[in-house]
């Protein structure tokens, strides 16, 4: 194969972001408080310093993005008790809405089909009024 066939069949990011957001539902801040108050679970998946830096969401499950997976699929030794089965509605929250694409549509291809993300995430969230705190996270894991 030549380097110029090869450079044709690479995908840059931006490629493979539009390609999970195909596949995703996508819900507005707003949204998905909606979504979250009809039971959907929130996940917070930014860093510590993030988190420290801007804020969390109340209530929101905290799974920092490289165990977000294991925590969640319910067939894992490592799962959480709220990843009760594949039809538990996972709403991901990463800082601006990018990460958090990617993430759902990895549980996505776990099974749990009824993943989500927030467009904007967090900033996009704070910016619509709706709740945050200050308060250290109690919910990490």
């Amino acid at each position: 194969m030549t380097a110029a066939a090869r450079l044709q069949r690479l995908r840059s990011i931006d490629d493979v972001l539009a390609e999970a957001r195909g596949r995703i539902v996508r819900y507005s801040p707003e949204e998905a408080a909606a979504r979250v108050a009809a039971g959907a679970l929130l996940v917070d998946t930014r860093p510590a310093a993030q988190r420290a830096e801007h804020g969390s969401v109340p209530g929101a499950l905290v799974i920092e993005r490289n165990v977000l997976e294991w925590r969640l699929d319910p067939q894992s030794d490592a799962r959480l008790p709220e990843a009760t089965g594949h039809d538990v509605e996972v709403i991901v929250l990463c800082n601006e809405g990018y990460s958090s694409s990617l993430a759902a549509d990895a549980l996505r291809e776990l099974g749990l089909v009824h993943s989500a993300d927030v467009i904007g995430g967090f900033q996009a969230w704070a910016a619509a009024g709706l709740p945050t705190t200050r308060e250290p996270d109690i919910l990490d894991r």
